[in-house]
């Protein structure tokens, strides 16, 4: 666990992020995160939520009518 200080940029308020936090996320500068609520509180990845979604979607969807792309695949 880090604890981080909230820092003036410009106009704006940011995090600074150790090194440590920046190779385990494997971001580097000017990657963008995405912040999302949890019933936690908040949690901050380098993945999309909502690209998750769609792959789980279309996961379903293969899943669902693997028989047909089986046999179109022939």
């Amino acid at each position: 666990m880090h604890a981080l200080k909230l820092t003036q940029i410009g106009n704006s308020v940011g995090l600074i992020l150790p090194k440590e936090v920046l190779a385990r996320l494997k971001l580097e500068k000017g990657d963008t995160v995405f912040v999302t609520e949890t019933p936690d509180g908040v949690a901050m990845t380098p993945y999309d939520p909502s690209l998750e979604e769609q792959i789980e979607a279309g996961r379903a969807f293969m899943r669902d009518f693997r028989d047909t792309f089986h046999e179109l695949a022939k």
